[in-house]
């Protein structure tokens, strides 16, 4: 194909800038996928570049997926040897083919979020330190921040400016020391441990800088600290880096991407060339139009004039609920509308939101309605217990040091050991200085004197029977391939009847066998390649990985993982102080500029219609406020919106099932020209009809009125709006 064919003038000039550092400032929706690919095709079947010199790193493993599957339509020619892929998964195979130069094991294990908690937990436990005291997540936390930074435990034992900084220090050490004894590294490890090695060993440098003659990096505003280090340091030789991003979608900082590294690419790279694609594909003019009257505000920032072609499309929806239950139930009702007079159809629509704990009232809303919905993110696929439990089995098969794995599923299923007997058995292996499995084949092979364990013959017996079957299942996964393996371990174990025979056991096993179902792309490699490298897709997958676009269910999903995606239509919920922006940027400038890049990157991801919705009364996370619209909405001009309407949606006690009120809320009258209401009074509204004040709440500037009328029951109604005529 023309690889210049469907690219405009933009985009053909940042597909032709190859020599040197580019900076692509690419606005969403202008095509930078297409322009990375292309990019590569170029490179590939213009210069001759072969694809084994070529890196394009991705945030996620969807996205490296989806370029792959373009590249292989667009090239004729294989591009298998193309690096394409997530930061973490190529420094992964970097550390697996070359990390002994640094004393890294190429069977060394990869520990999720839990892995690592139970971790701290285990070091704080050993440093005798009061985990309530100080919270193990916390602790994760400042170590996650400081390996971001290329920062090891001595900079706060040398440095610390408080007790909690050096309370951190100890803990890290002793963590990174367990880590070690498993063989293990953590996310944040894979990055650091990946410069650690280019910078210790200069020969293993120079074989990646020798190999790499372009590197190109997707959504480089959301690099952190040891990412860009990582590029500046393998792209060194030839400097032909690439970045690609947009400041103005910079909305990871809390895990410590930093904008600057975007901001500054220029002065880090005088010789850099900028270009700029600034035609949107995605969106209507008034949607375009909109995301642009919000980002403008902000100072951190590279301007853009994002334009299209599109059509002027409809204005932005501002809406106005009483509360989350009526936000949620507006939601449902305008999408079933949309749904019945053909304008969208359920797959096109998403509803997105600040924070995971908004989604559980508008579940209940999709649930009571009967609307089909997918929550991006709720109990994920690789942390539900049974898929935990296998990957746990297989990891300690892999790597028998991971002490972490063979704790969770020593005792599943059950083998009659308790939690006492395993800190004895921790703390026996820890005094003949052998790890948790050693000891295990100590007592299978009846080495240990039984008369001088810290637990009775039976528990030794009992533990010795564990030993000899794991050194079983070792044993079986060098002879067959990854699917029998599989089969036999689920078996052999005990884990499948563990699982049918328990609670919603065929609901469980369904999962295990989706599990089999992901193992079987990698049941074309060697037994143990075969089974290192399914252990590390797994350890890598991400909550957008298997979104389907094809399923026909409203997305419900966050804001921050709606990020490189989008829908035909958009809801977003909760704009208003306190949530969007959210409550921790009030006071923060740098933090409310990412706040109004969030909302920026949820308006940006519709195609034809944005819904921006809030709520006057909100009860989330056990506290009742009263919120004002977000800010941004201040932004927006009026001839872009319509609506700005307060609505009401209660279910009658009796027979007429949902009755709405729409009420302009350009229209509502003072309260102070209202009759003053208490309770007792008898009232008059001109749709619900006669009926008295049960209370009447000052609510901010207004007054929250409830009212048992007749034969429609209790409502509640601001005062304000409801035009409530006392009557005697």
């Amino acid at each position: 194909m023309d690889i210049f064919s469907h690219l405009n003038p933009a985009q053909r000039k940042a597909v032709e800038a190859i020599e040197g550092p580019v900076l692509i400032l690419a606005g969403p929706g202008s095509g930078k996928t297409r322009v990375i690919t292309h990019r590569i095709a170029y490179l590939i079947k213009t210069c001759g570049i072969s694809p084994s010199r070529i890196m394009a790193v991705t945030f996620t493993n969807k996205a490296a997926r989806e370029m792959q599957d373009r590249l292989n339509t667009m090239l004729a020619s294989s591009v298998e040897n193309l690096t394409i892929g997530t930061f973490h998964a190529i420094c992964a195979k970097i550390l697996r083919r070359d990390g002994k130069a640094i004393g890294v094991q190429p069977g060394f294990i990869i520990y999720d979020e839990e892995d690592q908690a139970n971790l701290i937990k285990r070091s704080l436990q050993e440093l005798n330190l009061d985990p309530k005291k100080y919270v193990p997540r916390a602790i994760l936390s400042a170590i996650s921040a400081a390996k971001s930074r290329l920062q090891g435990s001595e900079f706060f034992l040398n440095g610390s400016r408080s007790y909690f900084d050096e309370v951190v220090g100890r803990v890290y050490q002793r963590y990174q020391e367990l880590l070690a004894q498993s063989q293990a590294l953590d996310f944040d490890d894979l990055l650091m441990t990946a410069v650690m090695l280019f910078k210790k060993s200069p020969e293993v440098l120079d074989k990646y800088q020798d190999r790499y003659v372009h590197v190109m990096v997707d959504e480089f505003q959301d690099t952190n600290n040891v990412q860009y280090e990582f590029i500046k340091l393998i792209g060194g030789k030839y400097r032909n880096i690439c970045a690609v991003g947009d400041p103005d979608q910079s909305i990871y900082s809390w895990r410590f991407a930093d904008v600057r590294n975007i901001l500054n690419f220029e002065k880090d790279f005088p010789d850099a060339r900028v270009i700029t694609l600034e035609q949107n594909y995605r969106s209507t003019k008034r949607i375009l139009d909109t995301a642009s009257c919000v980002i403008r505000a902000n100072q951190q920032r590279k301007p853009k004039n994002l334009w299209t072609e599109n059509e002027e499309g409809d204005p932005v929806t501002l809406m106005e609920a009483y509360t989350e239950q009526e936000e949620a139930q507006f939601v449902v009702r305008e999408i079933e509308r949309l749904i019945d007079s053909g304008e969208a159809k359920a797959g096109d629509c998403a509803v997105m939101y600040r924070t995971n704990a908004q989604s559980r009232v508008i579940e209940e809303a999709f649930i009571r309605y009967g609307l089909p919905y997918k929550l991006i993110a709720g109990t994920r696929f690789y942390e539900r217990k049974e898929i935990k439990d296998i990957v746990a089995y297989l990891r300690i098969i892999q790597n028998p040091l991971d002490s972490i794995s063979l704790m969770r599923i020593i005792n599943i299923p059950g083998r009659g050991i308790g939690q006492h007997s395993l800190d004895e058995l921790a703390s026996w292996a820890n005094s003949q200085r052998i790890s948790h499995y050693e000891a295990l084949q100590r007592l299978a092979d009846s080495e240990a004197d039984l008369s001088k364990l810290p637990f009775s013959p039976r528990v030794a017996r009992t533990l010795g029977s564990f030993g000899t079957l794991l050194r079983e299942l070792i044993e079986k996964s060098k002879e067959l391939k990854l699917l029998d393996f599989f089969d036999f371990l689920v078996t052999r174990s005990g884990y499948r009847d563990y699982v049918l025979n328990g609670d919603n056991g065929d609901e469980r096993w369904d999962n295990v066998l989706e599990l089999r179902t992901v193992a079987e792309e990698f049941n074309v490699l060697p037994p143990q390649e075969g089974l290192t490298a399914f252990l590390e897709n797994v350890a890598l997958v991400s909550d957008v990985d298997n979104f389907k676009e094809s399923d026909d269910k409203v997305t419900l999903i966050t804001l921050h993982q709606a990020k490189g995606l989008e829908f035909g239509v958009v809801f977003i919920v909760g704009v208003e102080e306190g949530l969007l922006p959210h409550f921790k940027s009030l006071d923060d400038p740098y933090q409310m500029e990412e706040e109004r890049r969030l909302c920026y990157v949820g308006i940006t991801r519709a195609r034809r219609k944005v819904y921006l919705v809030h709520a006057f009364r909100r009860n989330l996370m056990g506290r009742s406020t009263v919120n004002k619209p977000s800010r941004f909405l201040q932004d927006i001009p009026r001839e872009l919106v319509t609506g700005g309407e307060i609505w009401r949606a209660e279910e009658s006690k009796i027979g007429m099932g949902v009755v709405t009120e729409r009420v302009n809320a350009s229209k509502n009258i003072p309260l102070a020209s209202l009759p003053e209401l208490k309770s007792g009074d008898k009232v008059r509204h001109s749709q619900f009809g006669e009926g008295v004040v049960v209370s009447s709440v000052p609510r901010g500037d207004d007054c929250e009125v409830v009212v048992a009328f007749t034969g429609v029951g209790l409502k509640k109604l601001l005062q304000s709006f409801a035009r409530l005529e006392k009557i005697s």
